[in-house]
């Protein structure tokens, strides 16, 4: 089944909960993002490709260096983002997406536009994160 959305059309708390018209927003948010993030990558490894060290300068072969090591940790960063993209699809399909994986409320639709990708509501995030502090100080 297909859903055409109008341009202008943003989920609201009015409307039920992960109604067709709202999982399509987020699938389609999701999917821009994933786009954006596969282009801008591949324009990175064409860069890599294309660019041998040819700098004769020692300081100047150090700073290439440098930026190559930070494009790659980003890129690295994009290829885990895209995984949670991924799973985030996933969701939607399985009609898990909304809802947080620990008290099985629905997180907010500030928060899935803030964040498509989140799993958790911002409540359960945060006892999360304070446990997560917790055994780490030990």
């Amino acid at each position: 089944m297909s859903i055409t959305l109008p341009p202008e059309y943003k989920p609201n708390k009015k409307e039920p909960f992960m109604n067709p018209r709202m999982r399509e927003y987020f699938r389609k948010k999701l999917l821009d993002w994933r786009t954006e993030l596969v282009k801008e990558s591949n324009d990175t490894l064409q860069n890599l490709q294309e660019g041998g060290i040819v700098e004769p300068d020692i300081a100047d072969r150090a700073a290439v260096e440098t930026d190559r090591s930070l494009e790659l940790r980003t890129r690295d960063r994009a290829r885990k983002l895209i995984s949670k993209i991924d799973q985030a699809l996933e969701r939607i399909e399985d009609g898990s997406y909304g809802y947080c994986e620990e008290t099985d409320e629905p997180i907010s639709i500030a928060r899935l536009e803030a964040r498509p990708i989140a799993t958790m509501s911002i409540e359960a995030q945060e006892r999360h994160e304070r446990m997560e502090r917790t055994h780490r100080d030990d």
